[in-house]
């Protein structure tokens, strides 16, 4: 590279070139709406303002943010809404007093809702929220790419029906939690649930079946006195498990006759 000297910088006359300033776009700079609070803050500081002025003005922008960004997950949701999701039932109940009803998996409801989620600025996330040995808590969360975001949580305890072992009544319910916590979310029901002419399939609140399972492992006696123990209303909200609690309990006390 070739540097030039003193003497040949006198003799080349050079000069340094100005360059046009650019606008402030042009450099990166986000734009600010000019009746925002940012933009006030911005004229206040040009005239001197304290410090304490400055920070009120920074937590007003801070609110001014996010009502903006709830503004635009409302108009999303509305949106994403409109286009009518529709989930379909891929799997049917093969035993029980529902056999044969269709149902529809997490990944059914997943794939129905993620694209119309997506052309919306729209995505959801699970997290496992309480993690203990007899009970576990899913939390799903809907985000919008412009910072706003809402929740719903649900919770019930291991899924110990049929013949499943300690890992797969916990990742059971878990899947449960997880699909009914992601339509409560996107507001979406299963598709047939109103349209088949019936009532959709009851769901036993997990506190009442769990409560129940436990009493159906003493065998038929003690549940029998654990059904009475219930409300009319609870009884009620048990009978879609009936047939599974009585299988439970007719096994639990062949077990002690062979014991």
């Amino acid at each position: 590279m070739n540097a030039t000297t003193t003497a040949e910088a006198a003799v080349l006359d050079l000069e340094p070139i100005e360059r046009p300033a650019q606008p402030l776009a042009a450099q990166g700079t986000v734009a600010i709406a000019a009746n925002s609070p940012a933009a006030m803050m911005m004229q206040a500081m040009s005239q001197g303002a304290d410090l304490a002025q400055i920070e009120k003005m920074m937590d007003l922008q801070d609110r001014w943010e996010r009502k903006e960004a709830e503004k635009a997950y409302n108009a999303a949701f509305a949106a994403f809404k409109a286009e009518a999701v529709r989930i379909i039932k891929g799997r049917k109940v093969t035993d029980g007093p529902l056999r044969g009803k269709e149902y529809a998996e997490l990944h059914d409801v997943v794939d129905a809702v993620t694209p119309a989620l997506s052309r919306h600025g729209l995505s959801t996330a699970w997290k496992l929220t309480r993690d203990e040995k007899d009970w576990l808590e899913v939390t799903c969360t809907l985000k919008h790419v412009g910072g706003h975001s809402e929740s719903v949580s649900m919770g019930g305890p291991p899924d110990a029906g049929g013949a499943k072992n300690a890992l797969q009544a916990r990742a059971s319910t878990k899947s449960y939690l997880e699909r009914y916590t992601l339509k409560a979310i996107c507001g979406v029901a299963e598709g047939g649930d109103d349209t088949d002419g019936n009532p959709p399939a009851a769901v036993v609140p997990l506190d009442l079946l769990a409560a129940a399972r436990v009493a159906a492992m003493g065998g038929w006696a003690a549940l029998s006195k654990h059904i009475k123990s219930l409300s009319p209303s609870d009884r009620a909200a048990l009978e879609p498990a009936s047939y599974e609690l009585k299988k439970a309990a007719k096994a639990a006390d062949a077990k002690g006759s062979a014991a």
